[in-house]
């Protein structure tokens, strides 16, 4: 049996917006459940067009748990399922985990301190890449390489800091009420989120603290895919938008030039020159990747090159072939 809440706290409301998530979305509930915080709590799940057995799961949990209910999000998008759990929920704090997300015990607790202390319109914490074989690791490793995704803090750690934006979000449900999600966009609707909660002069706060268990992508294939994804979505959101990519998206598209320039002189140029152009990628990885204190297994080290390559080819592939259209 459950414990009377601490009324003292305030109450939160943890949203999930889910699609295809039947591998992961009951442990994620449980780490939600088992968290340690003992104000009042509620999950919302918003349930996409799952073709697993997402929906039966999630009925299950609700039958397991009153604190458990769902909503439904027809749509699949993202911001939609976000918008209609919000809409849905109840507590004057939301806490924002997606169905393959693990909160660390106290991740409730610490974001609510933090939203207090910082005045924040939003407080988040970082991706914390997890695996259960070789590949998974080496693929965590990959997603924490600033050669693999860059610069942003939410992946590669730092100081706790006013940010630009940061990995899911904790907030007080009146600033989402007031800056709801872009229900049009198909990707990046948190990086348009905190962007515009900045621009109306309010906080980004990241936590270095805060840990969210994130499970890498067990296949090649599977991480291709979801890379490729990522930079389709990416280019939709700068033409929805407006946004001007960053400097190093800039890089990116410059980088798209250029494989798509190679690829069109391939036959007139010798094979040397492309070679040249690939070798000199890997070991730019390679050298990141063994000057990483972080892990000695050359195994690892092996896959997480490989899984960087990935990584950058997939996205940058993304980027031209959506530009293309």
């Amino acid at each position: 049996m459950n414990a009377a809440p601490d009324l003292a706290l305030p109450a939160v409301s943890v949203i999930m917006p889910v699609l295809n998530e039947e591998r992961h979305l009951r442990n994620s509930v449980r780490h939600i459940l088992a968290q340690d915080y003992p104000g009042e709590l509620e999950v919302v799940i918003a349930l996409g067009p799952s073709a697993d057995r997402t929906d039966a799961i999630a009925a299950e949990l609700v039958a397991e748990d009153p604190r458990v209910h769902t909503v439904p999000n027809p749509t699949g998008r993202t911001p939609a399922a976000l918008n209609a759990a919000i809409k849905a929920s109840r507590h004057p704090v939301v806490v924002r985990v997606d169905g393959h997300g693990m909160l660390s015990p106290d991740y409730i607790a610490t974001a609510v301190r933090l939203l207090e202390e910082t005045g924040a319109a939003n407080v988040g914490g970082v991706m914390h890449a997890e695996g259960e074989n070789a590949w998974e690791y080496a693929v965590a490793a990959a997603m924490t390489s600033r050669i693999g995704v860059g610069n942003a803090s939410f992946h590669t750690g730092g100081a706790a800091a006013p940010a630009d934006t940061v990995y899911l979000g904790v907030f007080h449900r009146h600033e989402l009420l007031a800056t709801p999600y872009d229900s049009r966009l198909s990707a990046n609707e948190d990086y348009d989120l905190c962007t515009r909660l900045r621009h109306g002069g309010r906080q980004v706060w990241l936590e270095q603290g805060l840990e969210v268990g994130y499970e890498a992508r067990d296949t090649y294939r599977g991480l291709s895919r979801q890379y490729r994804s990522f930079g389709e979505a990416k280019v939709r959101y700068w033409r929805e938008t407006g946004e001007r990519p960053s400097f190093r998206q800039a890089l990116a598209l410059a980088a798209a030039g250029a494989v798509i320039l190679g690829l069109a002189t391939q036959l007139a140029c010798p094979r040397r020159v492309t070679g040249l152009a690939a070798a000199g990628m890997a070991a730019l990885v390679a050298v990141d990747h063994f000057a990483d204190p972080r892990e000695r297994r050359v195994r690892v080290r092996a896959h997480s090159i490989m899984a960087s390559v990935c990584i950058v080819g997939s996205w940058i592939s993304g980027i031209a072939g959506e530009a293309a259209r």
